[in-house]
């Protein structure tokens, strides 16, 4: 015989296997990106060149990941596209080349970003296939660096017209901790009006 109270565990079951999916989801996601952030933090110590020690390192703040901001963008690979130079903040410059542009939508909002190419770091074959992603947006100077923040992706990311941006991945560029790096400024095409909460946030000196 059926009873209510059988119809009710039913129910339950329905709603509650989706909702435990989606729970492990967002877990796994977030362990992920534990594991991106610990590997980032590793490389700080063992690169000669930056400008964080272990303790500095401690202090390295981020934002709780949140999959909102990972996104799927729709790529266009550019065309004709000229070689530029892109300013830093020590005033010298480096040589790009717009490789693309990523159009998304986040929190309602249509966005465009231009991925770029550092002329440079392509005729070295460990980054032959490396894609740079510079951006500014409504946190910066407030909860993040006010340099703005970088993003790196690969040429093999993009599939089939399509890109996966993962805003929980965004770093400071090394000027944010010390002076006396050449660290490129996100054109203006890559300001966003928006609050990108996620990533990396300001770094806290004292």
């Amino acid at each position: 015989m059926i009873t209510t109270r059988n119809l009710l565990a039913v129910f339950a079951c329905l709603f509650l296997l989706p909702l435990s999916s989606w729970g492990q989801a967002d877990a796994a996601y977030a362990k992920s990106i534990r594991k991106h952030r610990k590997h980032y933090k590793k490389e700080f110590l063992e690169d000669q060149r930056a400008p964080l020690d272990r303790k500095g390192v401690k202090k390295l703040r981020f934002y709780a990941p949140d999959t909102a901001f990972k996104v799927t963008a729709a790529f266009e690979r550019a065309t004709d596209a000229e070689p530029f130079e892109m300013p830093t903040y020590s005033g010298a410059t480096q040589p790009y080349v717009k490789y693309g542009m990523a159009t998304f939508r986040l929190k309602d909002t249509t966005l465009q970003l231009a991925v770029y190419q550092n002329l440079r770091l392509i005729r070295m074959p460990q980054y032959r296939d490396h894609l740079f992603l510079p951006f500014k947006d409504a946190t910066n100077g407030e909860q993040t660096y006010g340099g703005g923040r970088y993003m790196d992706i690969s040429t093999a990311d993009i599939q089939e017209g399509k890109l996966t941006i993962d805003f929980n991945k965004a770093y400071n560029p090394w000027c944010a901790y010390s002076d006396g790096y050449s660290c490129p400024i996100p054109p203006m095409e890559n300001h966003l009006n928006i609050f990108i909460k996620a990533g990396e946030l300001e770094y806290q000196k004292r």
